[in-house]
């Protein structure tokens, strides 16, 4: 993903021919807000050198490449070559570093002449490149999947990289095979401090079982990644997750925001392995988190990750309904689809005696659908359950168990943002400390919202809905 001259850019891995996996493509969408979305042609074709997994792309200002001609900036795409030949022979080696590069933003390319540009060393699963600008050491920086941890490589050109270094063994969840990582530079909120972040995705080993995307926070020195001494000896229950819902994987954030900017752009993939393949969807299959912008925080004296809707959702609000102080006890309903249409809206609340509330959100319909999620007061912790949400037996894991995610934050007063779009749900708890994003297949659109208090009454501050219009 890369921003130039006024427009986002996508890639995602894409199989013109069917909705489910099969050689992959690299498919292309643009968008001047990153909420509405134009699709372009293929960009990447799978070749004689296998498929075109997952990869990067960056905007080679200096061309240091040398691939700029008459004054047209290089867009460089970096990917993974899949040669599905040599998986079927049992090799190891079949998966290698190659680049393509565009002269015109992004909508043709060409494969360099000399790919691969990084050969397998002899790892299994050596895939998903993420490139960045490393401006603090002046040098491109590549991370790498390889099996169970993350290497580090560096070039001057893009096309001849050195392998500095690796990490990841002994530390973290390593529940399954890593891939898709990610590493930036962040300002610690309301500081001049700078850390460096690693996003890294596993699969299985998430917090909640399958996909689940985890990150490291630390130092880099040009070359080594150290991680802080709080993310130094991980195990696999860490509580330092991007998103602890079962369904929001492989995300990574768009290179080349401008600096005056100064936001951290993020968008994941809308799913997991568990059953990614299965849902009972056809014309369709998956979709994109919203955009977020992700903060790089310090929270009694622990450094963490928040992430929160992009702003620009906002110019996609319509209808809007607010009430204040709502008194709970027992089940109350607060919206229902004359007010605001369910399928699509935004809904923020807030509640201040939380200190001995647990409470849950149900959206329902009237084929007798729901879907529960909320706050577990005893257990401190929020939860999603997806069990009734319409259907679901198309896997056993789907609704295998009910999503759970630690409260992060110890503030008394709790505020949460709902995303829902048609077959998804995304919460931001406390300012987006705690997040959880999981999908579902309702039978019908969603037609009532109630809130339920689980032990004692409590207050409703505030809770104020939009309906999101996309058209």
């Amino acid at each position: 993903m890369f921003y130039f001259n006024g427009y986002f850019h996508l890639f995602f891995q894409y199989y013109p021919d069917d909705n489910v996996w099969g050689p992959m493509h690299w498919g292309h969408a643009v968008s001047s807000d990153m909420i509405s979305w134009k699709e372009q042609p293929i960009a990447i074709y799978p070749d004689e050198k296998g498929y075109i997994f997952s990869g990067s792309a960056v905007v080679d200002k200096n061309n240091t490449s040398g691939f700029g001609k008459d004054g047209k900036t290089p867009i460089v795409a970096m990917f993974t070559y899949h040669d599905p030949k040599g998986e079927e022979k049992g090799a190891i080696d079949y998966q290698s570093q190659a680049i393509a590069y565009s002269l015109d933003e992004g909508q043709t390319w060409t494969k360099y002449e000399a790919n691969p540009v990084i050969e397998n060393p002899g790892i299994k699963d050596f895939r998903d490149p993420k490139v960045i600008w490393d401006g603090i050491h002046q040098q491109w920086i590549m991370v790498l999947a390889a099996h169970d941890k993350t290497l580090f490589y560096a070039s001057k050109d893009l096309k001849n990289w050195t392998r500095q270094s690796e990490f990841g063994e002994g530390i973290g969840a390593h529940g399954g095979v890593w891939e898709c990582p990610d590493f930036f530079p962040m300002y610690v909120e309301g500081t001049d401090e700078v850390k460096w972040v690693l996003i890294q995705s596993l699969n299985p080993g998430g917090y909640n079982g399958g996909s689940g995307t985890q990150y490291f926070i630390g130092d880099f020195d040009g070359k080594k990644f150290t991680p802080v001494e709080q993310m130094s000896n991980l195990d696999s229950n860490h509580p330092y997750w991007i998103d602890f819902g079962k369904d929001n994987y492989a995300g990574v954030t768009w290179a080349n925001i401008p600096e005056e900017n100064g936001r951290v752009l993020f968008l994941g993939w809308m799913s997991n392995w568990e059953y990614a393949q299965k849902v009972p969807t056809e014309t369709w299959r998956s979709a994109m988190t919203v955009a977020r912008e992700l903060k790089l925080e310090k929270l009694d004296g622990k450094y963490l990750i928040s992430s929160v809707p992009v702003k620009e959702l906002q110019s996609y609000r319509s209808k809007k309904y607010k009430a204040q102080n709502v008194q709970i006890d027992g089940l109350t309903k607060i919206i229902n689809a004359e007010k605001i249409a369910l399928s699509s809206a935004e809904i923020r609340f807030e509640i201040s005696d939380l200190e001995k509330t647990t409470y849950q959100f149900k959206l329902s319909n009237s084929v007798g659908d729901e879907l529960l999620f909320g706050y577990d007061h005893s257990n401190n912790e929020f939860f999603i359950n997806r069990s009734k949400a319409g259907q679901t037996d198309f896997s056993k894991e789907f609704t295998s168990e009910i999503s759970t995610a630690p409260r992060i934050s110890t503030a008394n007063k709790f505020d949460g943002t709902i995303i829902i779009d048609r077959t998804s749900i995304e919460l931001f708890f406390d300012e987006g400390k705690t997040v959880m994003t999981e999908i579902f297949f309702p039978n019908r659109p969603w037609e009532t919202l109630s809130v339920q208090s689980m032990d004692v009454p409590f207050t409703l501050n505030e809770i104020e809905a939009y309906q999101l219009t996309f058209n």
